[in-house]
């Protein structure tokens, strides 16, 4: 198990460097960013996007791509049909988003007969270090699920705790938010968290311990829980915190990096790959740390896929 994001990365260029297909590559924080995953052994770019833009970029910043990693594709449709091809048959190990809409990538992604699809739900997990606390934590779902149902949140939990074991978490603690530990009919994410309890009980949810409906103060507080009457062993011990929706999430992230001074990194998964799919606002660390977590769950996905 990773204490730190730096730890992530670092155990993660041991599988390295995969190959990733960039979708409308002419973006200069992918290009950046693939820049930088070279130096660290990580990972090598396949730009798929306007040419001349792509490496007018790279000359930017003294990044020298070979003719092979720069397929010219200007139209953002066809490259992304292209991209995911890459990965589709075996020719890229991870695809990233470029200068491209997250939704119309994704629509990509989807397609029954030319897509990464596999039946699953699409989900983001975040992964988060936060000053003052002694472990990586994870967070779901920011960027994908508007208003999950709890057919939909079942499927969110199973995929973060698919992440939390590819990065050690053997049996990760997960609390599902909502505003109070109450169940009341009249606040839909206390019922669908009590309902997900009873579903892990029952192994429906397996290979982690959830408990909810929490409000955010008691499994960060020993204090807060203790006041709360609440005895329960994610007591500042969580590990994954699923939102009741993308707002609550978006939020939360946003508190946590900005207020918080976190690090972190995140993707998309339920696709037959990892996908990275990042905002422009994201620094340059913060796609590092997503390329790397990318590269560990795809790992654990390969070593599952072969027992």
């Amino acid at each position: 198990m990773f204490r730190t994001l730096q730890e992530m990365v670092e155990a993660a260029r041991a599988y390295g460097p995969v190959r990733i297909a960039v979708a409308a590559g002419q973006s200069p924080e992918c290009v950046a960013a693939l820049k930088q995953a070279r130096e660290l052994g990580l990972a090598e770019g396949i730009f798929v996007g306007d040419a001349r833009q792509i490496w007018a970029l790279a000359d930017e910043i003294g990044f020298d791509l070979p003719a092979h990693q720069v397929l010219n594709e200007p139209d953002l449709q066809a490259a992304a049909r292209r991209a995911v091809a890459l990965v589709r048959d075996g020719n890229a190990d991870l695809l990233m988003k470029g200068k491209i809409g997250t939704a119309e990538l994704v629509r990509v992604v989807l397609d029954r007969d030319q897509g990464l699809r596999t039946g699953r739900l699409l989900s983001q997990v975040i992964v988060f270090q936060v000053p003052g606390f002694n472990r990586l934590m994870l967070m779901t779902d920011a960027a994908i699920n508007i208003a999950p149902t709890l057919a939909q949140k079942a499927e969110m939990c199973r995929n973060a705790i698919e992440v939390a074991h590819a990065l050690g978490i053997e049996r990760p603690n997960v609390v599902l938010l909502a505003a109070l530990e109450q169940v009341n009919p009249d606040m839909p994410a206390t019922v669908d968290a009590a309902a997900l309890v009873v579903m892990n009980r029952r192994g429906q949810i397996p290979g982690a311990y959830l408990e909810g409906p929490l409000a955010l103060d008691a499994p960060l507080s020993r204090f807060a829980a203790e006041c709360k009457g609440i005895d329960s062993p994610v007591v500042e011990n969580t590990d994954i915190f699923v939102a009741p929706d993308i707002e609550a999430a978006n939020i939360l992230y946003r508190a946590i990096v900005y207020f918080a001074r976190a690090e972190s990194g995140g993707i998309v998964v339920g696709a037959k790959v990892p996908l990275i799919l990042l905002s422009r606002a994201e620094t340059p660390q913060t796609k590092i740390h997503s390329i790397a977590l990318a590269i560990h769950v795809a790992h654990y996905q390969r070593q599952r896929s072969t027992k």
